[in-house]
């Protein structure tokens, strides 16, 4: 066996053996639509807004919690609600109006993102997400009541 596959086939037992030992905490997960409504009811989001929610998250992270997108302004926004460091959260601390790091935001637990995400509602309503506004505000909103 010569140097160059020895040394590929211990960068991939190495890279197998470091993901399979990430905590579940550092994994995500991309949500179908009815397994995302029936996990923002979970996290109790109000049902009568339930189609608004699925719409803003579909637009904003595609129902992905990995989803992370830098912004012209410098700012960052992350996971599945697509929350910004700018005001919201501080990359690499705890930090923000919702007082958390960034980073949280990018795994499969979604609490702390619903509830950073509901203190933005309440202060801005959905108008806080361009996702939402640009393709959810007075368009047809998805089906979600057979979920």
């Amino acid at each position: 066996m010569n140097v160059q596959s020895l040394n590929l086939k211990i960068s991939a037992v190495l890279a197998i053996a470091c993901f399979a030992l990430l905590p579940p905490e550092c994994t995500s997960k991309m949500f179908t639509r009815c397994q995302l409504a029936k996990e923002l009811l979970r996290h109790d989001f109000p049902r009568s807004y339930l189609s608004n929610w699925v719409c803003l998250v579909e637009n904003e992270s595609s129902r992905s919690t990995s989803k992370v997108m830098q912004l012209p302004n410098q700012s960052v926004s992350y996971g599945l609600f697509q929350i910004n460091s700018k005001n919201w959260c501080r990359k690499g601390r705890k930090g923000g109006i919702c007082n958390i790091k960034c980073e949280d935001f990018l795994n499969d637990e979604i609490s702390d993102d619903s509830r950073c995400a509901m203190q933005i509602f309440n202060r801005h309503g959905f108008q806080a997400w361009p996702g939402w506004v640009n393709k959810c505000r007075g368009r047809s909103l998805p089906d979600v009541s057979r979920c």
